[in-house]
């Protein structure tokens, strides 16, 4: 349960949820699982239950491009989403309240399924690449200045932007020497392949999926943009992978071309600095391994 030093916080929350036409809190329960946010399940005066997360006062503008997130992502009508209900701060604190979805479990029928609105996902397409605002990549900031060329968009928004963090967070040496070589030679993994602007999730991990009670795909946590679509693919093969019916419907549905082989290692190496940047440990060392493999390729 929240605590009295949230109090404050809890009693605004509630009162953003009578403005929205909810009602007032009238029961809560912790939820286990995330990293970044205290989370919370809520019953208001309607019956209807919510997730709320919780976060210090700096975690509003973060909490504002997730709601803006799913907005997107809903608008798509591709695949579901936690409805975005308010976002908000006071007391010392920030929240965002989204829909509540009860979760089951999914099977090869739901797992394909995943894939195939995924692919349909991914055909929602704009005029350029990043989004119109930034947000966030676990607690980091991701920033999306929209971009004419993919290249340059990945080169300095995404890898240039968590090197030049890793070399803030003392990842220097080699980690560096290697990153800008990589960074000049980029465009060697773009021959004969041009990326459209598709609509991404940015943060496809299998954390960031599930199945509701009928076995429907639910995607959640989203780090949006508009950017290569085989990012997004390339991230489902982290921290163990999702189900091969996944990869097997999506395929069929939009076929990856075959230098995905190679660029999934190139999207993976945003993420690995990323968690190198979290949380240190080992991923520093990873991170320059397959800065090596890549190099090895130009």
């Amino acid at each position: 349960m929240l605590g009295t030093d949230l109090q404050p916080a809890w009693d605004l929350i509630s009162e953003s949820l009578t403005d929205s036409g909810h009602g007032a809190i009238t029961d809560h329960h912790p939820l286990s699982g995330g990293s970044i946010n205290s989370a919370y399940r809520v019953t208001t005066e309607s019956g209807v239950s919510l997730f709320v997360k919780v976060n210090n006062e700096h975690g509003l503008s973060m909490f504002e491009a997730e709601h803006d997130g799913l907005n997107e992502l809903a608008a798509a009508n591709a695949i579901r989403v936690p409805k975005p209900v308010v976002a908000g701060s006071g007391a010392g604190r920030s929240w965002f309240v989204s829909e509540y979805i009860s979760l089951g479990r999914g099977n090869s029928h739901s797992n394909a399924l995943l894939g195939e609105q995924m692919a349909a996902l991914h055909r929602t397409k704009a005029n350029r690449f990043g989004w119109s605002r930034d947000n966030t990549i676990g607690s980091t900031p991701q920033p999306n200045g929209q971009s004419d060329s993919w290249i340059d968009f990945y080169r300095d928004q995404r890898l240039k932007f968590q090197i030049d963090l890793a070399a803030n967070n003392g990842f220097r040496g080699s980690l560096q020497e290697k990153g800008e070589r990589l960074l000049a030679d980029l465009s060697v993994f773009f021959t004969g392949y041009s990326p459209q602007p598709s609509l991404l999730h940015g943060d496809l991990w299998g954390g960031n999926r599930a199945f509701d009670e009928n076995g429907q795909p639910v995607i959640f946590d989203p780090a949006v943009y508009y950017g290569d679509r085989e990012a997004d693919i390339a991230m489902t093969e982290l921290f163990g992978g999702f189900e091969s019916d996944f990869y097997a419907a999506y395929n069929e549905a939009w076929p990856l071309d075959e230098g995905y082989a190679v660029r999934k290692i190139l999207y993976n190496l945003y993420h690995i600095l990323n968690h190198a940047n979290l949380f240190g440990g080992g991923y520093a060392s990873q991170a320059e391994s397959m800065i090596g493999l890549l190099l090895s390729e130009t």
